[in-house]
């Protein structure tokens, strides 16, 4: 194998990613101030003193609000591109897989609407 300028390039380019990731975390060992006590032991250093536990029990509704989130988030990010892309396509076959994507996301969404996901409960049992 030769030693090319490409491999060293690509050497430097490593290095220069490795100390770009290495050196905030070393410069904040170094540089940050060493406090110890006081209020950093709370579980929520807002600057008001917590009451109650800090484990509470949030009901499942939440965790399936934010699922079905980040779901759509993903959708939508998909979108954004072949909205970009359609203009300059050729032929029906782009428009095609687009309604496949939308029908699929609509049946998604009747589907998770169907099994109540989207109704809150008026309390949460602990």
């Amino acid at each position: 194998m030769v030693f090319s300028w490409f491999h060293l390039a690509l050497i430097l380019f490593l290095v220069a990613g490795f100390l770009f990731a290495a050196g905030p975390l070393i410069a904040s060992l170094l540089f940050a101030p060493k406090a110890k006590g006081g209020a950093l032991d709370i579980p929520y250093e807002c600057g008001m003193p917590p009451h109650g536990m800090s484990w509470v029990r949030f009901g499942i509704n939440y965790y399936f609000y934010a699922l079905i989130f980040l779901a759509f988030e993903v959708d939508i990010l998909y979108l954004f591109p072949i909205a970009v892309f359609y203009p300059e396509s050729m032929g029906w076959m782009p428009l095609i897989k687009l309604l496949i994507f939308l029908f699929v996301l609509a049946v998604s969404l009747v589907y998770f609407w169907r099994k109540g996901v989207f109704t809150w409960p008026k309390r949460i049992s602990t």
